[in-house]
């Protein structure tokens, strides 16, 4: 059919000529011969037809773009109560958790993890997982704004086999392990310093308690006073008991910073009339000098009375030869607010300032005992403070006094 429909034209004059050949007179039979002839002629040596190939069907060869995984690995991880970092292979911070932010600040997405964290040990670790895909953990230590210890993990994030895109995601996690630490500590500090400071108590009490039953079973006189000394060593202990039992509750708590506003200038004046008995006991004049309206700080209001009480206290007990006791309150428009406890009494050497919030250093032990003194007092104003994120500043001159300032 393609031959005849290209061959039309030769075909219609075939039948012309025909035509032609009969009204001339030819046979009829004749002339369709001829006309079957030349037709059969002309579609035997005709050209076939070209027919042109159906163009191919084109074939999209190129392969789906692989969508990022990152949004479903952060929406997981940011219900996790723990700091965790998402990283990408050139050690980049792809997403941080709430956790994060408020344990190390927030962190520029997409800047570099040392950006944040400049320690050594972490940013090798990351480095060597990177490099071999594998985990590794470490132990690192934080300072500020309190001590904090975590066991530091980094791991590769298993995609998937199906994976083309070539995505790598790494994730940091921070486990806090502080509060196991700080429990070992406190549980070896206690048998060491606890045990101690018992001792001698302990020993006495057995003493009066053997002569009363020998040689002064009979002696009234003796067995009163040894009884008074007994109930001394006794108020002692329980002190003492007390002090640590405060202290471990503070340290339990050290990181969490207190967000209720307390006016310090009723509180400076609640703390002075608390130790006038104290100041009379001793011939020592406590003055305050407070500025005019309020002086708000974010605090604890139990806790900062216990610092200034105890502050207040020491300076009346231990600097007494001067007579007097001063308590400044600084509330500037735009500086810290600090309070500063002043004595002019003899002074501290310039050798023990640095260790006085130790747990039981006191600089003269004896003078310490007689005065009832368990040796914890400024160990836990240093808790209390480091809670508040405020500072001892601890100034003192032999012969002229010492002062402390709490800087806010």
């Amino acid at each position: 059919m393609a031959r005849i429909r290209q061959e039309s034209f030769v075909l219609l004059a075939a039948v012309a000529i025909a035509l032609i050949a009969i009204t001339a007179g030819m046979n009829a039979w004749g002339a369709l011969g001829l006309l079957l002839v030349m037709a059969a002629a002309v579609l035997w040596y005709a050209v076939p037809a070209v027919v042109a190939p159906e163009p191919p069907s084109v074939v999209d060869t190129e392969a789906p773009v692989r969508r990022s995984l990152l949004p479903e690995v952060s929406a997981t991880l940011s219900a996790l109560d723990i700091p965790v970092m998402v990283l990408s292979g050139d050690a980049s911070v792809l997403f941080q958790n709430r956790a994060a932010e408020k344990a190390f600040g927030e962190v520029v997405l997409g800047a570099h993890i040392s950006a944040r964290l400049r320690s050594p040990g972490i940013l090798d670790m990351v480095g060597e997982t990177i490099a071999t895909n594998a985990p590794n953990q470490i132990e690192h230590s934080e300072r500020l704004p309190s001590e904090r210890v975590y066991i530091v993990r980094s791991s590769p994030v298993d995609l998937g086999p199906d994976d083309s895109a070539g995505e790598r995601l790494f994730v940091l996690s921070f486990r806090d392990i502080s509060e196991v630490r700080r429990i070992d500590r406190m549980r070896s500090d206690f048998v060491a310093n606890a045990s101690h400071e018992l001792r001698t108590p302990l020993a006495s009490l057995r003493g009066f308690i053997e002569t009363i039953q020998g040689p002064a079973k009979n002696d009234l006189k003796a067995q009163e006073r040894f009884l008074g000394i007994m109930f001394d060593q006794t108020t002692r202990m329980s002190r003492l008991v007390d002090d640590l039992l405060s202290l471990s509750r503070l340290e339990l708590k050290s990181h969490i910073a207190p967000d209720e506003k307390v006016d310090l200038v009723p509180l400076l004046g609640h703390v002075r009339d608390s130790l006038l008995p104290l100041a009379r006991d001793v011939g020592v004049e406590i003055g305050l000098h407070l500025p005019e309206g309020k002086a708000e700080v974010l605090g604890d209001r139990d806790e900062l009375v216990q610092v200034f009480e105890n502050l207040m206290e020491n300076a009346c007990k231990y600097g007494q030869e001067g007579k007097t006791v001063d308590v400044f309150l600084k509330a500037g428009q735009g500086e810290p607010v600090e309070v500063t406890v002043v004595d002019r009494g003899p002074g501290i050497p310039a050798e023990h300032v640095p260790r006085l919030t130790e747990r039981f250093y006191r600089v003269n032990i004896e003078d310490s005992r007689s005065k009832k003194g368990t040796g914890l007092g400024l160990a836990i104003v240093k808790h209390i403070l480091t809670r508040h994120r405020a500072r001892l500043i601890v100034k003192s001159e032999v012969g002229k006094g010492t002062s402390f300032t709490v800087r806010f």
